[in-house]
């Protein structure tokens, strides 16, 4: 297909509202967004917040996308025909026009390992595939169009931290203390509910039935069905998972790359004062210095974000 086709076509799904998304599509201004980093807990976040806002039906995997949308996956026709106001998922560095914005943050340690599995998960390289030189694609911003982690969380505390319609949610105190962060977003959506059905939301959302939901329901989510089965997109639903898993050289590049910001946001360094890590001096950091295979580019890459 030549590249005149090629946007020919796309112009007439554009023109049709069969494109997706993204971050381009009409926005409300009642809109409430769900933000944050991939493999942050916006996942969950959702089914927390579904399954408090429609409690006479259970949220699964196979009506969440009817409930909550997720901006990435689906049309801009489908977006329009949700009734309003909306509650919508992104992932999206700061976009001036979400006026109302939930947004979750984790510890990135965390983040990384998650996402490198998630990746495993949507086949974009092979196993194998050296935990380091993703490491350093994962600080540079180059595994996924939403910048790094750094730059998308910053973004947002720069320009909304503190602001009435922003409400920021850390992952680990949301697994400490699950329905007293909840009943923080009920306030802050202006629904009220009672601490008995805060705690039904919770329960109906717990990592447990999550997982068993997914073994049903794989082949039918958009974010699931094309994807290893062997591999969960619910994982441990845990927090400080990086302090067994990841190598101490590589919480180090973390942690001296972005020290500061997660300090301001109560999660500890542990390594980055001590010495310069391995890839730090070997020059890992060079975006395109590779010793290895590339990642694959999927070309559903864009789309399972």
């Amino acid at each position: 297909m030549g590249v005149t086709t090629a946007r020919l076509k796309w112009g007439f799904i554009w023109l049709i509202g069969r494109s997706r998304g993204g971050r381009n599509f009409p926005i409300s201004p009642d809109d409430v967004f769900i933000v944050s980093y991939p493999r942050s807990g916006n996942t969950w976040t959702r089914f927390l917040i579904a399954n408090l806002i429609y409690p006479q039906g259970a949220i699964t995997f196979a009506n969440i996308e009817r409930k909550i949308p997720d901006v990435y996956k689906n049309t801009r026709r489908q977006l329009l025909q949700t009734p309003r106001p909306r509650i919508l998922k992104s992932h999206e560095y700061f976009d001036p026009r979400y006026k109302k914005v939930i947004y979750i943050v984790r510890d990135p340690r965390d983040v990384a390992l998650s996402y490198y599995h998630f990746d495993r998960k949507r086949k974009k390289f092979e196993d194998g595939y050296p935990l380091e030189l993703y490491i350093s694609r994962f600080i540079a911003g180059e595994v996924d169009d939403y910048g790094s982690w750094k730059e998308n969380v910053a973004s947002w505390l720069a320009t909304r931290q503190g602001a009435d319609s922003f409400l920021l949610l850390r992952y680990e105190d949301m697994l400490e203390q699950t329905a007293h962060e909840l009943a923080k977003v009920a306030s802050f959506l202006g629904i009220k509910r009672s601490p008995e059905q805060v705690a039904r939301a919770v329960e109906l959302s717990s990592a447990e039935r999550m997982r068993h939901l997914e073994k049903k329901e794989a082949g039918i989510w958009v974010n699931t069905k094309k994807t290893r089965r062997e591999i969960p997109f619910v994982r441990t639903a845990s927090s400080g998972g990086w302090r067994s898993l990841l190598p101490e050289d590589l919480v180090a590049v973390i942690e001296s790359a972005w020290g500061p910001l997660m300090e301001s946001l109560a999660y500890d360094l542990v390594t980055a004062a001590r010495r310069p890590s391995r890839l730090a001096c070997q020059g890992a950091w060079e975006p395109h210095r590779e010793t290895t295979t590339p990642l694959i580019a999927s070309p559903e890459s864009k789309e399972n974000l």
